[in-house]
């Protein structure tokens, strides 16, 4: 699927409230630059509201845009020029198969992106690599909704998960969680191509969710309801702002906060049922 990437200029102490004004339309995936921040829409979710929504966010906060079409193969050549080792302490390493190998962490992943969000290289994956290394995985059964790349469910097979379920709306992101599985020598995920809907086990011990506000906030019933009693819902893809709506949010369905990470403008929550 193509893209549009709209690239907003404006100074950089303003990206924070531009990423929570932008919440509100259905961009997936960010991208901060020193002097702009890109911003990318699915081709099939553009329509005419959207350039009328940020002539109303223009009254509010100084900043012009463009607009340009992403083709899929130019995206995926983007993606390998740019693509970096990246390492979570000691514990955890994520590469490309064209990289040398990683011995100083104890968990490598080989991740070859193509198209679909999960590097490591954003905050809120890195959030979520460092925050899953206290998760009690061993033996649990495991949700990853939104999977991208299969990055956090390839980890919670090798932190030992038995049983994994991973989905994302994206055709491109099952194709690649199928790709990387097979790389790493993963064999206990099952991928699905769908919603939260087209999942129809429960009983999971741990939820995996990096997407973003708006998604997490409509799927929070849902995943309270495929989770066991004290099972845990790890979420990011958030910023730092969206933190009291998520709580106010998360205690309507009575989980609690148990643990919080922040870096940069993004944040990562563990909540418990």
């Amino acid at each position: 699927m193509n893209h549009y990437r709209y690239r907003f200029f404006l100074q950089p102490k303003y990206f924070e409230l531009l990423l929570a004004m932008l919440y509100e339309l259905p961009f997936e995936a960010y991208e901060e630059n020193a002097e702009w921040l890109d911003a990318y829409l699915p081709e099939n979710q553009y329509d005419e509201t959207i350039a009328h929504t940020l002539e109303q966010l223009q009254e509010h906060l100084p900043f012009r845009y463009e607009r340009e079409e992403i083709a899929y193969r130019n995206w995926n050549t983007e993606w390998e020029a740019n693509f970096r080792p990246v390492q979570v302490e000691n514990f955890c390493g994520v590469r490309a198969d064209f990289h040398p190998p990683m011995p100083e962490v104890r968990h490598e992943l080989i991740i070859n992106p193509k198209m679909a969000f999960g590097t490591g290289h954003h905050e809120t994956t890195w959030m979520m690599l460092k925050m899953m290394q206290t998760l009690p995985l061993a033996g649990a059964k495991v949700l990853d909704y939104g999977c991208g790349t299969g990055i956090l469910a390839i980890l919670a097979a090798r932190l030992g998960a038995s049983i994994i379920d991973a989905v994302d709306i994206e055709a491109e992101a099952y194709h690649n969680t199928l790709e990387n599985s097979q790389i790493n020598n993963v064999d206990n995920i099952q991928v699905l191509h769908g919603t939260l809907d087209n999942v129809l086990d429960s009983g999971y011990n741990i939820i995996l969710a990096n997407i973003n506000r708006n998604v997490i906030l409509d799927s929070m019933a849902a995943l309270h309801t495929k989770l066991l009693r004290n099972g845990v819902l790890l979420i990011s893809g958030i910023l730092q702002t969206d933190i009291p709506i998520i709580v106010q949010h998360a205690d309507n369905f009575r989980f609690t906060i148990d643990e919080k990470l922040q870096k940069g403008n993004w944040a990562c929550l563990k909540l418990l049922k």
